[in-house]
């Protein structure tokens, strides 16, 4: 935190001295921003933010203080994967007494960083889903306002992640069962930290399960992203391919079946996030089942405890993620049985 004229905690009084305006005036451009004019609270909340201002009312839970209002940060409200998410945090808001607010920003890291500034002053905390902004810029925020950040795991920020990791390799060992040597992974959005995370697991699996292993991407986390991957996928086919999301899976499906390929004779795919479309779809998409209720309502949860606070050393609270298999994944085109290093039984078997 900044130290203020005296070289003690930065108080009201300094950020007035700063902004040229009573403390009085302050205080209400903090707190019922209502009451000044607009371009007066923009100006306090800036001059404030540089300062490191951080008012003692935040040290208190949510639920004896302030509006009692939390923002939900999307990045794309049309993505079945934030539904399960906003419904977890909607069930722990009511719970705690705090009201939800859902705010989407179309993946967009301008639109997100626009959209904090504005509710800054209105919100009594953030709960960052996938969010696009840097950590840098994540923990700034933390410092002025209660934040957790979901799917992401933010150094000295309250996170709340699915074991991607793991599950990754999970699925990675079903298909060398299945007797897959090579697997594709179609990559999403280049700002999205679930993207590396991922990407990391199928890259460790490919050392440790001996796969070949390629990347294909970013995309577009839709249905034409997936789409798109497709058409990159097949110059340079592989016999499985893991996508970011079950939205690209279906997109790669659709598309690779219309080309005349089959599924899961030709290729097989594997999805993430196990949304409700994933069991709708012929062949049904096997797919990884993040816990999407839960993360949103931990997030919520901890937000409500008063226990997110810049500056803890914390790990990240770690859900399990596991693995649904359905039609979208079967035999290797070669027919192939190799055992499998990680099972240590005949693939297949």
């Amino acid at each position: 935190m900044s130290e203020g004229a005296d070289g003690g905690q930065v108080t009201i009084y300094d950020v007035a001295a700063a902004a040229g305006v009573s403390a009085s005036t302050v205080s209400r451009a903090l707190t019922k921003p209502g009451r000044v004019s607009w371009r007066t609270a923009e100006h306090v909340r800036q001059v404030a933010a540089e300062l490191g201002y951080r008012s003692s009312r935040m040290q208190v839970p949510l639920s004896s203080r302030g509006s009692g209002v939390l923002a939900l940060v999307v990045a794309d409200i049309g993505n079945p994967v934030f539904v399960g998410m906003v419904r977890g945090a909607e069930r722990a808001a009511v719970t705690h007494d705090l009201t939800l607010a859902v705010v989407e920003t179309q993946e967009s890291e301008r639109a997100e960083a626009k959209a904090l500034a504005r509710l800054e002053a209105t919100v009594d905390g953030f709960v960052l889903a996938s969010s696009r902004l840097s950590d840098q810029e994540i923990r700034a925020v933390a410092k002025r306002k209660p934040v957790v950040v979901l799917n992401r795991s933010v150094r000295s920020v309250t996170s709340v992640v699915s074991d991607n990791v793991r599950a990754v390799k999970k699925a990675a060992e079903h298909l060398v069962e299945l007797g897959h040597t090579s697997i594709t992974y179609l990559a999403g959005p280049e700002a999205s930290h679930a993207d590396g995370t991922r990407w990391r697991g199928v890259q460790e699996a490919g050392v440790e399960l001996d796969l070949r292993v390629g990347r294909v991407g970013p995309n577009l986390p839709t249905l034409r992203g997936g789409a798109a991957a497709a058409e990159a996928w097949a110059r340079r086919p592989s016999t499985a391919v893991i996508a970011y999301n079950d939205l690209m899976a279906i997109g790669f499906l659709t598309a690779v079946t219309a080309a005349g390929r089959r599924v899961p004779e030709d290729v097989s795919v594997v999805g993430f996030d196990n949304i409700v479309d994933a069991d709708l779809v012929r062949p049904g998409l096997t797919t990884i089942a993040a816990p999407l209720v839960d993360m949103g309502s931990a997030g919520v949860a901890h937000l409500a405890a008063g226990r997110p606070r810049e500056g803890s050393t914390g790990e990240p609270v770690l859900l399990p993620a596991w693995l649904v298999v359905r039609g979208s994944t079967g035999r290797a085109p070669s027919g192939r049985v190799r055992r499998s290093r990680a099972s240590g039984r005949p693939a297949g078997s």
